[in-house]
């Protein structure tokens, strides 16, 4: 594999599950690239939306660094490729600092950090304490001393009085506190079921707040001395991710706007290495598939919220249809299963998939080591895929193509032929191109057999 250096970078970790890491990461992106800098982002874990706020603040494709479900080994080869071009990297953390995969894999931000040998800063949501906050943060420095605490950063900070009594009581732990945000309603993310609204859905509103945050952050954030801890990292040697290879060239269909923003830039990386051409369509608004493409990709998003529209687009659902009847290999992952089923919530959808989809109150969230019991077009019997799933909806029938095992138990899920899968778990390439490379090649036998 081609060497590369990986450069100054660092953590932002949080002392629990809030969106405080979100906007101190988003915010010093866009900061430091108004100041003139080439910041570059990425994700601890398997979440789409923050990476799309990244991508938006620092101008360059949204990245996840997941050990779990790409292996730990590949994590500071994924961080080089990140950072790729860019002068310093922002790896924004996942949950609290140390949570990490219920079957103990290395996962957690912390383990991200010491894979990278990164420094961290610490955000920590100060709003309802004042002295405690010493307690908080000197357990967060000592709990492992291989993860390096470079700082802290205060957020949903009262009022200057408060700021004054937070930064005295942290002075004895010896943590410098690089900067804090004041509580401002507006720089709070527009919230929905899982999390933040992507930014797709709504660029301009998203801009606007992104300009708010990155003034706040300039202000009340040091930056020089947040580039300076970052420049603290010792260079570090770092391999090439995985890819796969191929010559003969195709187009794959990906399913994008609104509705669907969730597809990894990796997983495009992997296609493009395969010999396959992305061709982006929107289900929304394109009313068909791209012409002459040889397969198709429908990944996640929220196409429950969009589902009055995506059904009375029957133009784009019709053809979907008879395109997959006819064989066009196709991969749906999670929202691509709704809008390939017979109704979501009450709604026409296209009818591939013999399923009733509908929303509930319950979330299942988890990573899973799947194997493939039936033929598909990620490859045969007893493929092991690793993913995870994320999702508050639920079909019937729940299919059996694929076999989830967690620590907690194992079930089924999905449907698949030899030139169809439809699931809900969300897979990530990094590590493992394989399936990918598994299921281009399903595309060139297809088009082999059916020449267009």
């Amino acid at each position: 594999m081609t060497a590369n250096v990986l450069g100054p970078r660092l953590v932002v970790g949080g002392t629990h599950s809030g969106v405080g890491k979100t906007t101190v990461a988003t915010g010093l992106l866009a900061a430091l690239r108004r100041a003139g800098h080439t910041p570059a982002g990425a994700k601890v874990g398997p979440d789409f939306i923050d990476p799309g706020y990244h991508a938006l603040a620092s101008g360059r494709p949204p990245r996840n660094l997941d050990a779990w479900l790409c292996g730990a080994e590949v994590i500071p080869a994924l961080a080089g490729r990140a950072a790729a071009g860019a002068d310093v990297l922002i790896v924004e953390g996942v949950m609290g600092l140390f949570d990490g995969s219920a079957d103990g894999t290395l996962s957690s931000t912390a383990d991200v950090a010491r894979l990278l040998d990164a420094p961290v800063v610490l955000v920590v949501d100060a709003g309802a304490m004042s002295g405690s906050v010493a307690a908080l943060v000197h357990g967060f420095a000592t709990f492992d001393p291989s993860v390096r605490l470079g700082c802290v950063v205060l957020n949903q900070v009262g009022s200057p009085a408060h700021e004054v009594q937070l930064r005295e009581a942290l002075a004895p732990v010896g943590v410098p506190v690089l900067g804090a945000l004041g509580r401002d309603d507006r720089l709070t993310w527009r919230d929905r079921h899982l999390g933040l609204v992507p930014v797709a859905e709504r660029p301009a509103v998203v801009s606007e707040a992104l300009d708010r945050l990155a003034s706040a952050v300039a202000e009340q954030v040091d930056l020089a001395a947040v580039l300076r801890l970052a420049g603290s990292a010792s260079p570090m040697v770092v391999g090439s991710v995985p890819l796969p290879s191929g010559s003969e060239r195709l187009r794959v269909a990906v399913a994008a706007g609104a509705a669907f923003t969730f597809t990894y830039t990796d997983t495009l990386d992997a296609l493009e290495a395969a010999g396959a051409e992305p061709v982006p369509f929107d289900p929304l608004r394109d009313e068909s598939l791209p012409e002459e493409v040889d397969g198709l990709i429908a990944g996640g998003g929220f196409p429950e919220v969009y589902a009055a529209e995506l059904a009375a687009n029957r133009p784009m659902l019709e053809d979907v249809r008879k395109r997959i009847e006819a064989g066009l290999p196709t991969w749906a992952e999670c929202g691509g299963l709704l809008w390939l089923g017979r109704r979501l919530d009450g709604q026409d959808m296209a009818g591939v998939v013999p399923v009733e989809g509908t929303m509930t109150g319950r979330l299942t969230l988890g990573y899973r080591s799947a194997t493939v019991k039936t033929p598909s077009p990620i490859g045969p019997p007893g493929t092991v895929v690793r993913g995870h799933e994320f999702h508050y909806s639920t079909v019937d029938p729940s299919g059996d193509a694929l076999l989830f095992q967690s620590r907690f138990g194992e079930r089924h899920d999905g449907f698949a032929t030899p030139t169809l899968l439809a699931t809900y778990l969300h897979h990530h390439p990094g590590g493992d191109p394989s399936v990918i490379a598994n299921f281009v090649e399903t595309c060139h036998r297809s088009r082999q057999r059916c020449p267009t």
